[in-house]
């Protein structure tokens, strides 16, 4: 694990901190951990420096993993998990994004459990792996489907956002299928936004979807995914 860039981040987060933006950003999270009140481009402008420098570099898978989870599992202000996710996802450690990795991103999400985490892990750190290994991970991904925990299946149904015509539409299919009875908002809103942006490339296939699934999807999922349908 690299202790001085943990604390480097660290440091430099308390060192831009504003009290008063970090209490109404817990607050419009629903936190229980405490923000440092950085804006977005405040964060990205603080964390790309301190990544791309030489003397921060990481020599070792073993070493990025620990990293990361020390940023993650000792978490005092929220802005160490976005952090966190910035170190997963940088450039440099692009080749270490790979099968052997998805424990680890399993891990963010399930401890993470809540969408702004999430999504971010879903749609870029797993989407990336399943584009590597499709098939190996696409039975991994029908398995969270239905996992008990409702941020592995959400990550299942929208790990394949951005994908474009690279989607797997049987993958989507067998994420969304088995969760379109679940009255949980985040998973509705899951299979809207997955939906959604498939429809961009394959209206047809979405719009055969949805009529399929007419008695099951709720409200929600179907204002979602066939709210751009009419113009295509």
């Amino acid at each position: 694990m690299h202790r001085d860039l943990v604390d480097t981040i660290r440091a430099e987060l308390a060192r831009h901190a504003d009290p008063a933006r970090a209490a109404g950003q817990q607050r419009y999270m629903k936190s229980t951990i405490p923000y440092r009140g950085l804006t977005s481009p405040q964060l990205t402008a603080v964390l790309r420096p301190i990544l791309a420098d030489p003397g921060f570099r990481i020599a070792d898978r073993d070493g990025w993993e620990a990293t990361i989870r020390t940023l993650w599992d000792e978490v005092a202000y929220r802005e160490e998990w976005y952090a966190a996710i910035a170190l997963a996802r940088h450039r440099t450690y692009r080749p270490w994004v790979d099968r052997e990795s998805m424990p680890l991103w399993r891990h963010l999400v399930v401890t993470g459990a809540w969408w702004d985490v999430v999504d971010e892990v879903a749609t870029h750190l797993v989407r990336d792996v399943l584009e590597g290994s499709p098939d190996v991970e696409g039975l991994r991904l029908r398995e969270w489907a239905v996992d008990d925990d409702l941020w592995l299946r959400r990550t299942a149904i929208i790990c394949q956002v951005g994908r474009k015509d690279r989607l797997d539409e049987s993958l989507l299919a067998d994420a969304i299928e088995p969760n379109l009875a679940d009255r949980d908002f985040f998973l509705r809103k899951a299979i809207g936004w997955a939906l959604r942006d498939h429809a961009r490339i394959a209206p047809d296939w979405v719009r055969a979807f949805v009529d399929a699934h007419a008695g099951e999807l709720s409200g929600l999922s179907r204002r979602e995914a066939t709210r751009h349908l009419a113009d295509a």
